[in-house]
């Protein structure tokens, strides 16, 4: 490895690790949601490496088309802005449709009754609330609801990582172009894997380290706004990504 690759290895290492440290949209999302939705650690690390190869990958895949391609690193550059632009939307509209699916869902918390009648005209009443599960014997709305339930917490990780994939990595565009110009593929392929590793394990890192740290905070009175308390954080995390360049 001669001694410019080396120079651009630390640069993309560099980059890598600020450029996730100051983009709040790169943990943020992943901590307010697995608090909100309960993930374990594995799961909340799986989807959060997830997404942060789906947030690599896309830009690799454009620098390295525009490569092939010869685009200018400019063109590249607008393009790189463009998805930028596209995900912090994407950010702030997924954070206000979750904060107020959140918001309605605290406020079905008060406890009512219902009374149910059966085969042979044996009724009986229970009361509960909407913030936590119920059991009585209508079985197959039950399993209706819990399919439903099921589905919409398998979906959550989906919409994350279609929003990371358009989220971009603007440093790594100009750090390749330097070695492609030089007809140098390994330098490209090596710069890009330092950069991609140093930005999917400071992710990861932040991730596990405040996801951690939130799990001592115990706000009883505020425990079931969660939700909604998760989709303002990523609504106002999409906010400073559109408007003040985090």
């Amino acid at each position: 490895m001669n001694s410019q690759i080396m120079i651009l290895s630390l640069t993309a290492a560099s980059l890598g690790f600020i450029h996730t440290l100051f983009g709040p949209d790169h943990y943020v999302p992943f901590i307010v949601l697995s608090k909100a939705r309960k993930w374990n650690y594995p799961k909340t690390v799986w989807i959060t490496i997830l997404c942060g190869i789906g947030h690599v990958g896309s830009s690799v895949l454009i620098g390295f088309i525009g490569i092939a391609l010869g685009v200018a690193v400019s063109k590249l550059q607008y393009l790189e802005s463009v998805r930028g632009n596209l995900a912090g939307w994407l950010f702030i509209v997924f954070g206000l449709l979750y904060g107020v699916w959140g918001l309605k869902r605290s406020l079905r918390g008060h406890q009512h009754t219902h009374f149910h009648f059966h085969k042979g005209g044996v009724g009986h009443e229970h009361t509960h609330d909407h913030q936590s599960e119920h059991l009585h014997p209508h079985i197959e709305h039950a399993e209706d609801t819990n399919t439903e339930i099921t589905k919409y917490k398998n979906l959550t990780p989906w919409i994350l990582f279609t929003i990371f994939v358009f989220g971009p990595c603007e440093p790594l565009i100009p750090l390749v172009m330097f070695p492609a110009s030089q007809h140098n593929m390994m330098g490209v392929a090596w710069v890009t894997s330092v950069f991609g590793l140093v930005t999917i394990l400071t992710m990861t890192s932040l991730v596990v380290l405040m996801t951690f740290g939130v799990k001592f905070l115990h706000f009883q009175k505020l425990e079931k706004y969660t939700h909604a308390l998760a989709g303002a954080t990523i609504f106002l995390s999409g906010l400073a990504i559109q408007f003040l360049g985090l």
